[in-house]
């Protein structure tokens, strides 16, 4: 006997997904434009040199670092074999694990991303502004800005 899906409730939902789709796709773009124009780097690379410089020891196993900025495994090894020929990253094998690959944001890379996060934030801020002035991206925006946040971190604005 197949289930009834209440048409109202599947169309709301699918409407919620656009709208997030279309807020994130603005964010990106705005963050990519402004990362690549003043320090020549992706938002994806941005991200994996913020999310190794989170980490005690400033660095992952390429499973956790792929999990982590939600790319494949094949995508997590292209960027980060371009950040290493940049000497942003490096990799080395884990010492109690001889399977493992950690992957280590260099001082080189801790520097690019220190320059990086001002423009970051303020692009995610004025981004954010923009998709404000929406009326159809306004509630999501006003939603992001009362979630909790991470012990340690500021505003994006």
């Amino acid at each position: 006997m197949p289930v009834e899906i209440d048409d109202s409730a599947a169309e709301a939902r699918a409407q919620g997904w656009r709208t997030l789709a279309a807020l994130h796709a603005r964010i990106e773009d705005a963050l990519e434009r402004a990362l690549q124009r003043e320090h020549r780097l992706s938002v994806s690379e941005y991200s994996v040199l913020d999310v190794l410089a989170r980490q005690d020891g400033f660095h992952l196993r390429m499973n956790q670092l792929s999990g982590a900025v939600v790319l494949s495994r094949s995508a997590t090894t292209r960027l980060v074999a371009r950040l290493e020929e940049r000497g942003l990253l490096q990799r080395y094998l884990c010492p109690d694990d001889r399977r493992g690959v950690y992957t280590e944001v260099t001082a080189d890379g801790r520097a690019a991303l220190e320059r990086a996060r001002p423009t970051h934030d303020e692009s995610l801020a004025a981004a954010l502004r923009r998709a404000e002035e929406l009326p159809e991206l306004a509630p999501l925006v006003t939603t992001l800005a009362v979630l909790p946040r991470a012990e340690g971190e500021g505003s994006a604005e």
